[in-house]
Order: structure tokens, then C-alpha cells, then sequence
């Protein structure tokens, strides 16, 4: 959500005050993207509708839709069943709430225009996709809306605001548009610092957190332009703690969207998982670690789903934030560290690839689409040089990498021709009078038209290869949806087990993670998957002489595996409906990384998926037949080398 500096500073402050009582490849935007201001192309519903099937699912970076074509989301924000409260005095004063609109916790402007007129607002700025914000509040609300919340749709009098926002979302799906739905907060409570929306457990436990998205993914999962569910909005810290990405705790983001992924993914296999980064840790003082890492830490450690081909990650960039600035304009909270605006253009290119973009980059095990969810500037009446140049550099990044978008926020209220809120691309008097981004006056025309007319790729995109990481630092990393239903296949270890459809290609050394892959994947065949814990399948000669090894059965592959502490314990073996050569040569890495040749540009050899440590990795046509380990010479039992095959 876009925060005002004036909130941002409160925030900050809070927590050093806090602090003080308690603690004793870069993306360049090269393409021409001269703004312009040709209007967008228009669709009407029928339009859209026809021109895209759901689900969507992603290949490489790319979303595509049913027919795999790229679908480029060009979206906005359509903002309120987050709630519009500051929290403090009435809910319903227009003072005590974001730039004095009240949204009653339904998506904004219902009490101003009929739905059909705000769509066909969205529609003539040529977005083809909505995020949707909810609060887990409205779940579970029981009251009905009062008649002034929905004063212009009288058909939704005497609902519940869950109940108005099923009319909202199947409204906007009737009419061609793609839906996300994103748990923007916990409580109706809008929107900064210490408001207990801090994290996806502020205010509620993991598990509530989790059956509300099993709840939200189950009421809408016959409804396939309902794609996706953006897991939760900007992750930070509360008054206590920061978020992690993999320390295994309760706060470890990285295992906690990744198990509600896969908890949706079981309910409804076609929603896309969307996954924000970080978005603040640490005091907000030069005096202590603070930062933004956003999808930084992916580098080291991605997700892994039980279906590669729906995870999409997400970051938002305004211009008065920074990569270690929360927005504060003053005081004990604000510190030196650049804002966004700051930065010259190439500078600003560099730090979203470092942040973000570089996501996209192909052959990597957090191979996968950035969806840049929320990003806006002030418009009709601001006056803000900065934030204007910045909003022209930035929108001209979006359209050098062909990123998908989402502008904060589609709606706002305004008062003969003046925006309550400037941000807002579409703006509704009290008689339902429109004011529009497209409308003369608004200087983001040039370059939001520049943004939704840019060329970008389309039609059918390619399949490609997936690279997944298995994390085994904290304990059993199953992202198998077979082995998931089944007892466990080896008692008392740790084990890792590659996504079905995927086998395990490679293996580090002392800390126990994995690379899976599908690249030329021979299909599983019938029979039962096997666990092996000891030498009795090795029959085709002694390939690691005075080493201990696990290895396959003939015609089958390695597609999971078990430690103790970081020792191998046991392989888990897929049948395979091809019978491969049965000749193979070791990888050994107990001395050094022993990874395929980047020149080959498929084998991933650039992704170092076990950070730190040494690591053996089949090349892409090939499969692990097997694992040769030792207690000799102190090497505790850790891989020292791989069986690698040929598929064929």
C-alpha cells in the first residue's frame, strides 16, 4: 500500500523510540521509451474475455495463460476491503481515514458509482488484471454493510462484506478481467508501522492465516480468471520482531509463504502463488541494521511449490522509500540512506535489478515472472519534481524489461475536479461524476500510456526447463504432492523430495540442500518408488571404491533423499518409463564445486543453489543413480560424489 511520509515518520519513530527504551546481470532500461501519449487500446468485457482463457501459469519468467500465451498482468490496485481506518476515533469519519475516503472495508467507490461504470473505467485505462486487497477481518465479519456503503449498487444492501466482495470479484471476472486476490492485512486497519498488520501472524497465528487462504482459494476456485493469491502484503517488522527469510523459526517468511502455497495448491491446483519479499527489517536509525531486501534473498534461497509452475514473486517500489529508507521525512526515524528518487536512471535500473528483476534471469533456481504489484506517484494537482522524474524512470524500466505491473490505487474520491486522493487513476464524486487519469490535466497520462502501449512479448511462450532448491536446513523439505499423502518413507531423517514430474540432478556438501530439475525428464513410470539405505542395488561394478554409496535400482532415478544431521541416509527412486544406459561417470566435489560448464547455458551451472558450500551436479541429460559418502578422514558421512546417467 502506499504509505504518506507523515505516516511513514510515525512509524519510524515509534520504533526507535522502542529501540531507545529497550535495547541497553543489471537490467538497463535500454529500450526507446520515449513517453507518448496515445490513449490506450480499449477492450470492452467481451473483449478482454475472449482474448485469454485461465488458469495462468508461468514459463521462465513469463505468466501464460491456457493456451500458453503470454498475459502480460497490466493491473491496478482496486484498494478498500483492506480497510481505509488510521486507527484512532469513528471508523466512519472521514478525518480518521485514508485521504478522508471511507471505504466501509469493501473496495472503494461503491457508494459513489454502479460496478458496471467503475469496470468501464478500468477498462479505458487498458488493464486487463485487478489485485485485489482483503483484510483477514472481512472473512470472518458477519455483519451486513450499511445502505451508505453501497448507496450506488442497491443489489448489495443487507450483504456481509465478504458477500459484497464475491459480487466485486465475479463482477470483475464476467467482465474479462483476471483477479488476484492479496491478503493485504489482519485487521480492517489501514496502513503503516506498528498497526498490527506488521506480518501474516500479526494479530493471528500461522495456521488461522493459512486455513483463511484455504478458505478464500476453496469459495473461488471454480471461477478460473480468479488467478491467483498474492500471499500477503509488505512483510515488516513488528514491535518485537523482524521477519527472516530462512531461519526456520515462526517468522521465517521463506518456509511460511511456501507452506501456504502448497496448502492452497492442494485446494485449488490453478491458482498462481504469488510471494513478496521483505519489505522492511530492523530499527529505522543509522544506528542499528535496517533495510528493504525484497526479493534480494531469493538468491541464496527460493521456493520451491508442489507445482513449479506457479510461483510468481512480487516487489513494490514508490519514490520516496528507498532501499534502506522507510519514507520518514524527519526525525529520530529518518536516516541518510537514499530514496528512490535519489537515483539517477541507471542507478535506479541497478538497484531494482538487485532487488527484483533479476528474478527473471533464466537457468536459476529462482527462475520465475516479477509482478512489480504496487508502484504510483501523486498526480492531477501534485507538484513534486522528484517524484514526477522518478515515475518517469521508473515506468521506463518497466517497459525496458517487459514487467508485469500494478499501479496503487485504481480509486479515489474527488470533490469538482480535485482528487481527495491524487494517487488514484480513477476518481468518483458524491453523484458518481468520474475523473479520470486520461482525463486532460493529469501529467502520469504520458507515461502510464506509455507503460500499457509498450511493446512486449506475446503469443506462446516456450516450455523450459525448472530448477528447484531443496532446503533441508530446518527439517523435512516435501514438496512431492504424491509423497506428501503417503507414510514417511524415512523415520527420524530429514528428507527432501523433488516436486512430482522433477528428479533430483545435484547435491551440496555439508549442508544438505538439492537441485531438482525436469529438463528432458523421462516420465515416471508404473511401480513403486523405492527407498534404498544401503549397497544391494549396486550391480554394475564398484564406481566409488572404499566409499559407502546409495544407489538407484537399474531403470530408476533418484528423486529424493534423507540426512541425519547432514549424513545420507537414504535415497528415494522413481521408476522410469525408459530403460537408460546403465554406464555413467562420477562427479566428486568433496574438494571443490563440481558443476556442469556454464557454456552450455541450460545446465543452470550459474546458480549456486547451496551457497557456501561445495556441491555435484549432473549435467541436464543426465539423472543421480546414485550417492557415494564416507566416515573416513573426517568427512561425517556427507556426500562426496554423484552417480550421474544418461537419460537416453
Amino acid at each position: 500500500m502506499r504509505r504518506p511520509v507523515i505516516r511513514a515518520l510515525a512509524a519510524a519513530t515509534a520504533l526507535f523510540a522502542f529501540a531507545m527504551a529497550t535495547v541497553g546481470g543489471t537490467a538497463t532500461a535500454s529500450a526507446d521509451t520515449t513517453a507518448t501519449s496515445a490513449a490506450p487500446t480499449v477492450l470492452t468485457g467481451a473483449q478482454l474475455a475472449s482474448s485469454w482463457d485461465g488458469p495462468l501459469s508461468t514459463r521462465g519468467r513469463y505468466i501464460v495463460d491456457a493456451s500458453g500465451n503470454r498475459f502480460k498482468l497490466k493491473a491496478g490496485n482496486w484498494a478498500g476491503a483492506q480497510g481505509t481506518w488510521e486507527g484512532s476515533g469513528s471508523t466512519t469519519d472521514p478525518a480518521n481515514n485514508q485521504a478522508g475516503q471511507v471505504s466501509y472495508n469493501l473496495p472503494l467507490g461503491l457508494d459513489r458509482a454502479p460496478m458496471g461504470e467503475i469496470l468501464h473505467g478500468f477498462h479505458q485505462l487498458g488493464i486487463n488484471s485487478i489485485r485485489l486487497p482483503f483484510a483477514n477481518a472481512l472473512i470472518h465479519d458477519t455483519s451486513t454493510v450499511p445502505d451508505v456503503a453501497v448507496a450506488a449498487n442497491p443489489q448489495l444492501k443487507g450483504k456481509t462484506p465478504l458477500q459484497v466482495y464475491d459480487a466485486v470479484v465475479a463482477a470483475l471476472t464476467a467482465d474479462g478481467f483476471a483477479v488476484i486476490l492479496n491478503n493485504h492485512t489482519t485487521s480492517y486497519r489501514f496502513c503503516c508501522g506498528l498497526d498490527g498488520n506488521e506480518r501474516w501472524n500479526s494479530g493471528q497465528s500461522t495456521q488461522q492465516w493459512e486455513d483463511d487462504w484455504v478458505f478464500m482459494a476453496n469459495r473461488y476456485k471454480a471461477d478460473k480468471r480468479v488467478v491467483g493469491a498474492d500471499l500477503r502484503n509488505e512483510v515488516r517488522r513488528d514491535t518485537w520482531d523482524d521477519p527472516n527469510w530462512g531461519m526456520g523459526d515462526s517468522h521465517d517468511e521463506n518456509a511460511a509463504f511456501e507452506e501456504a502455497g502448497n496448502r492452497i495448491l492442494q485446494a485449488d491446483p490453478d491458482m498462481l502463488i504469488i510471494m513478496e519479499g521483505i519489505n522492511w527489517y530492523g530499527i529505522p536509525s543509522a544506528l542499528f541494521s535496517h533495510g528493504r531486501p525484497m526479493l534480494t534473498p531469493v538468491a541464496t534461497l527460493s521456493n520451491t511449490l508442489i507445482n513449479s509452475g506457479k510461483l510468481v514473486y512480487a516487489a513494490h517500489f514508490y519514490a520516496y522509500t528507498g532501499p534502506a529508507n522507510t519514507g520518514a521525512g524527519s526525525g529520530p526515524g529518518a536516516t541518510s540512506d537514499p530514496r528512490y528518487e535519489d537515483f539517477t536512471p541507471d542507478q535506479l535500473a541497478s538497484v531494482v535489478n538487485q532487488e527484483a528483476l533479476f528474478v527473471t534471469q533464466a537457468g536459476q533456481h529462482f527462475t520465475a515472472p516479477v509482478w512489480v504489484s504496487e508502484f504510483g506517484a501523486g498526480g492531477r494537482g501534485s507538484t513534486d519534481a522528484k517524484e514526477q522524474a522518478w515515475f518517469r524512470n521508473f515506468t521506463d524500466i518497466l517497459v525496458a524489461n517487459d514487467t508485469d505491473f500494478a499501479v496503487w490505487p485504481l480509486v479515489g474520491w474527488q470533490n469538482g475536479g480535485v482528487p481527495q486522493d491524487s494517487w488514484a487513476l480513477v476518481s468518483y464524486d458524491a453523484n458518481g461524476g468520474q475523473l479520470s487519469l486520461e482525463d486532460q490535466g493529469d501529467w502520469r497520462a504520458a507515461d502510464w500510456n506509455k507503460l500499457v502501449n509498450a511493446p512486449s512479448h506475446t503469443g506462446q511462450v516456450a516450455k523450459s526447463a525448472h530448477w528447484n532448491q531443496l532446503d533441508l536446513d530446518h527439517g523435512d523439505y516435501d514438496v512431492s504432492a504424491r509423497m506428501t499423502a503417503l507414510p514417511d518413507w524415512s523415520g527420524g531423517n530429514r528428507k527432501g523430495n523433488c516436486p512430482d514430474g522433477e528428479r533430483l540432478i545435484g547435491l551440496g556438501r555439508s549442508d544438505s540442500r538439492g537441485l531438482c530439475t525436469d529438463a528432458g525428464e523421462p516420465a515416471t513410470g508404473a511401480g513403486d518408488w523405492v527407498t534404498v539405505t544401503d549397497e544391494r542395488y549396486v550391480t554394475e561394478g564398484d564406481w566409488a571404491s572404499g566409499y559407502n554409496k546409495l544407489q538407484c535400482p537399474d531403470n530408476t532415478f533418484a528423486v529424493g533423499y534423507a540426512v541425519h544431521s547432514n549424513a545420507m541416509s537414504a535415497l528415494l527412486c522413481a521408476p522410469s518409463t525408459a530403460k537408460p544406459p546403465l554406464t555413467g561417470r562420477n562427479v566428486w566435489f568433496d574438494h571443490a564445486d563440481n558443476r556442469p560448464s556454464a557454456s552450455t547455458g541450460s545446465d543452470s551451472a550459474a546458480s549456486d543453489w547451496a551457497p557456501g558450500h561445495y556441491k555435484g551436479q549432473c549435467a541436464s541429460n543426465e539423472y543421480v543413480a546414485g550417492v557415494a559418502y564416507t566416515w573416513k578422514w573426517l568427512h561425517y558421512g556427507v556426500p562426496d560424489a554423484l552417480l550421474c546417467r544418461p537419460l537416453g
